[in-house]
């Protein structure tokens, strides 16, 4: 690998953004602490309408951390937290931390064969989940079994009106009451969690190089992995995402939050850089467009973080129902392709920015954006933000560099950078080049970039064969493996396929048994049974063969390759 060269992206920089940035001292919970010092009176969350302020947040996090520590959580223990975006997930992630204990995030919506597999992985005891998925941890097998469940009913958080609604006798009432919460037995409950005293001064609190979170990847085999991310590698990315949007006001900005926080997208901007900026955090269970106008007609976003269908069905929503969009400034756009065709349209509505970045889950997760101006460049993920070193390197031996403008693997050094995956050191230390002029260790991202020469990076292709629908991570051996327990399936291939509305679909190529017919119903309903709806095949394609290497394994990309040959 020869001398690193200076960084060109500097220079594209928009006004006011620094080329570096000090590292935070101290943790995510002193992040948070900071804002309820300095913006206690201000409201810090608001579900439904129903508004926490920042003094009351930091009250319920330290009611939240004495009760855990009384449950015999310790530093160092992994606390699996299985809840959607509701109040009681930003008190939670925040009190585990306060302990020195690890968040190990999860999608509620996940099967229970998804999430046992999770719990092998990392091995919690101690579980606080959303009341609708209680059922599915108590029901683990003893070798993954937990010790102790904190029930979280979120509709406790929402308006007195709302409550008493969702109890009236009428049908609809009902349907929306029993998707929201539901009664359970032998756990313990949130709202007694939180009657407790708050921690003493006195329990020691969490250093910055401790492991903070453990964020689920798949990778590219479908085995679940941790990847290992530490106070400084989160509390780092916040300020960096601060630095990288200077405009954006401390104490009076209202972010939306309508990115799941399970996912590393909406944690690291929802529930790290907007509380570390003392914003108002608006709260959505899931994305629905009506709830989303409804908040926009009284308080515009500051900040709004999302996918590209999510802007899509926003600004349709917008224009049908005559609601304006006019006031979000700054709308960033991840985890997928963003085209024209939904920038233009967003722009002209709301008079505000609308850009792309990049990141990985391993890279906690951020790692470039685009300016937030006019000098941002189209169809480019962006610049790295401060801190953040990139390499073009040959994929088949990373220790090379391309030339510049050549396309080639992209890695990447910087403080928001995972030291690994949890209790995978094999797996952990493939993922890493040394640099041979400074001994420093590059993560590999498995993505093909070409840089240009003003810094600017664009995506070419994937070395790793994830499929990124929606902006979430599709293994295709675990939908294949699926698809093969399904009678008369005698094997597939599954691939992503371009889609203009989700990015990538999932398309699967299958070998029927001799004299099978595909039952494509029947399939995607043995596939929802086990996996979750975005995994679920859009398209099946049967074929008479798949190819194969040598060695009997599937060549995918030759799969997709053929697939799009076809269409």
């Amino acid at each position: 690998m020869t001398d690193y060269t200076p960084r060109p992206w500097l220079a594209s920089y928009a006004p006011g953004v620094p080329h570096e940035i000090e590292l935070p001292e101290g943790s995510l919970y002193d992040l948070v602490k900071h804002s309820v010092d300095e913006f206690g009176e201000n409201v810090a969350l608001e579900f439904f309408g129903a508004t926490t302020t920042y003094a009351r947040l930091g009250e319920q996090i330290n009611r939240a951390a004495e009760g855990l520590r009384k449950l015999g959580v310790k530093k160092g223990d992994p606390v699996a937290l299985v809840l959607p975006n509701a109040p009681q997930h930003i008190v939670a992630f925040y009190a585990v931390l306060r302990l020195g204990a690890i968040v190990v995030e999860h999608n509620p919506l996940y099967t229970p064969r998804e999430l046992r597999h999770q719990f092998e992985d990392h091995g919690a005891k101690f579980v606080i989940a959303w009341n609708k998925v209680v059922e599915t941890i108590q029901a683990f097998p003893e070798d993954v079994a937990v010790d102790t469940i904190v029930s979280v009913d979120i509709t406790r958080a929402m308006p007195l009106l709302t409550r008493t609604m969702l109890r009236l006798p009428i049908s609809k009432a009902r349907e929306s009451r029993a998707a929201l919460t539901t009664s359970v037995r032998n756990t313990v409950l949130w709202k007694d969690l939180v009657a407790n005293k708050p921690i003493a001064d006195s329990v020691p609190r969490p250093g910055a190089d401790d492991v903070a979170l453990l964020q689920y990847t798949s990778g590219t085999t479908g085995t679940p992995k941790g990847a290992t991310l530490s106070h400084v590698n989160l509390t780092t990315n916040a300020a960096q995402s601060r630095a990288w949007v200077p405009t954006i006001p401390r104490g009076t900005a209202v972010v939306y939050a309508v990115l799941p926080m399970f996912h590393a997208y909406g944690l690291t901007l929802c529930l790290t850089f907007a509380m570390s900026m003392g914003s108002r955090l608006v709260l959505f269970p899931k994305f629905d467009p009506d709830l989303v106008l409804a908040v926009a007609k009284k308080r515009p976003a500051t900040f709004l973080p999302a996918v590209p269908p999510i802007y899509e069905r926003l600004a349709k929503a917008a224009k049908d129902k005559g609601v304006s969009l006019q006031g979000i400034q700054i709308a960033i756009s991840g985890a997928m392709p963003l085209s024209a065709a939904v920038v233009e349209p967003w722009e002209a509505e709301t008079g505000g920015y609308l850009v792309e970045g990049y990141g990985l889950s391993e890279t906690s997760p951020v790692l470039m954006a685009n300016p937030v101006g006019p000098t941002r460049r189209a169809g480019t993920v962006g610049l790295p933000l401060p801190n953040t070193e990139v390499r073009v390197v040959d994929p088949e031996n990373p220790t090379v560099d391309r030339a510049p403008g050549e396309s080639g693997e992209l890695i990447v050094r910087g403080p928001q950078v995972f030291s690994g995956y949890w209790r995978k050191p094999e797996e952990s230390a493939a993922v890493f080049v040394e640099s041979t002029d400074d001994g420093a260790h590059w993560f590999r991202t498995g993505d093909i970039v070409r840089i240009d020469e003003d810094g600017f990076v664009s995506i070419v292709d994937r070395i790793k064969e994830l499929i990124i629908t929606g902006g979430f991570n599709v293994a295709p051996s675990e939908v294949e493996e699926c698809l093969r327990g399904f009678p008369g399936i005698a094997d597939a291939a599954v691939v992503g396929l371009p889609d203009a509305h989700s990015g990538e679909a999932v398309v699967a190529a299958v070998v029927l048994d001799a004299g099978a017919t595909l039952d494509e119903d029947g399939v995607r309903a043995h596939v929802r049974a086990n996996l979750t709806p975005y995994k679920v095949p859009k398209r099946f394609v049967v074929v008479e063969e798949l190819p194969k290497s040598l060695i009997g394994k599937v060549l995918r990309r030759q799969v997709r390759d053929t697939l799009l040959a076809g269409d």
